[in-house]
């Protein structure tokens, strides 16, 4: 625990010297635990990013509403996620640094009685402040992860018996978690998260319908850096068998715009940009811009799953299968293992360079294809979970009412 706190210590001087040297002040003073206060008994939800609190949605709402004695409260890492979970009319505010004391004011200020932690959110103070169960949705514990748990002399043995329900997310978390000391009877079903994941009603504009033809158009979804120059590689393969073929691009990171402008550039393809408004009709669509991801998945029949070429784990496949997407990956999915696992059993293998996406794309080229296709991942995707169960399980762990007075 020791070694945890000179860590942490660390981080947080350099995330509060970053903010002090922007001049945040709400983030530096959020960053401290001191944001939003309440006197009625509040339950703390958290989750990294937009992905998660997403996917997480309906568990949030619905203990919202179940739960009317109670406070919820969202906190995220990022700015972006704390104006997603705002938007359903549900407080938020930027998660607070792990340090003793600054859990300790989150929790004092917030009257916090139990706390929800989503994925790979496991924070030791958080954990061990809260005067109440932590429940872990959808726990996400890769090996390398584990093992620098174990690393930190006396952290895991404290932490991990303190979380009172978790369901990981696939097998082999789950046997990670135990190997780091979850109770048995803590254990829930397996559950990834991502796969509560409900498509919002975003519909494209008009320019974006006329400009893009399902069937015949393809998305590189949240790509990351080392990626775009395979996925462009392929389009211009695939385009020798689907000269009509269109490509939309969507970076990971809207940031890296004008470095995947050049990328693209360099390519050879004329292109046009989402972020500068231009016109959507150009053979490569590069859609920098934030939170629009379920437009392209509206637009693209075929989605290539970014993440997965490169060290990343890959990122979800349920969003674009809620779109019925056909879909196409690297050979990295282990973020996903259970979804990856499925979808091999089901003849969706992954490609492991140019040539073979341009070869997914090509046998995909059909209409019936895509649409077999996607009806066969949706399948493979399909958790059988029983929702109504779980909330009432969370709700069994949450303090009664008479105990929030």
């Amino acid at each position: 625990m020791f070694l945890y706190r000179i860590v942490i210590s660390l981080f947080a001087l350099y995330v509060l010297g970053q903010t002090i040297w922007q001049r945040d002040w709400s983030t530096f003073w959020a960053r401290l635990g001191r944001g939003t206060t309440s006197k009625r008994p509040t339950i703390w939800i958290h989750g990294a990013s937009n992905g998660e609190l997403t996917s997480a949605k309906p568990v949030i709402m619905a203990l919202k509403e179940k739960r009317t004695d109670l406070d919820v409260i969202v906190t995220s890492n990022s700015k972006t996620g704390v104006a997603l979970v705002k938007g359903w009319g549900v407080q938020a505010d930027l998660a607070p640094l792990d340090l003793a004391w600054i859990a300790r004011s989150m929790i004092r200020r917030r009257n916090v009685r139990a706390h929800i932690t989503l994925e790979k959110e496991i924070w030791p103070n958080r954990i061990l402040g809260v005067q109440g169960p932590t429940i872990v949705l959808g726990g996400a514990m890769s090996e390398k992860t584990a093992g620098l748990w174990t690393k930190i002399p006396g952290l895991a043995p404290r932490v991990f018996p303190q979380i009172a329900a978790i369901s990981a997310q696939s097998k082999q978390a789950l046997r990670r978690y135990e190997t780091l000391g979850i109770a048995p009877d803590a254990i829930l079903p397996i559950m990834d998260l991502k796969s509560l994941y409900t498509p919002p009603t975003i519909a494209p504009d008009n320019a974006l319908r006329v400009a893009f033809t399902r069937g015949s158009t393809w998305l590189a979804a949240s790509t990351h850096k080392g990626e775009e120059e395979t996925i462009l590689r392929a389009h211009r393969i695939a385009l020798e068998h689907e000269p009509s073929l269109r490509l939309i691009l969507a970076p990971r990171h809207p940031k890296r715009g004008d470095q995947v402008a050049d990328i693209i550039d360099q390519a050879g393809f004329d292109f046009a940009r989402r972020s500068l408004g231009e016109d959507p009709d150009a053979p490569v669509y590069l859609a920098d811009t934030l939170g629009d991801m379920p437009l392209w998945y509206q637009l693209a029949g075929r989605v290539f799953i970014g993440g997965t070429l490169t060290d990343r784990g890959g990122h979800t496949p349920y969003e674009p299968a809620s779109f019925n997407c056909a879909l196409i990956y690297g050979p990295d999915m282990r973020n996903f293992e259970t979804a990856a696992d499925n979808l091999k059993a089901a003849g969706v293998l992954p490609c492991l360079d140019a040539a073979d996406i341009a070869q997914a794309l090509n046998d995909l080229s059909a209409q019936e294809k895509q649409t077999h296709a996607a009806d066969r991942t949706r399948k493979a995707l399909q958790q059988d979970i029983n929702f109504g169960a779980l909330i009432e399980h969370i709700n069994d762990l949450l303090p009664s009412p008479t105990h929030c007075e």
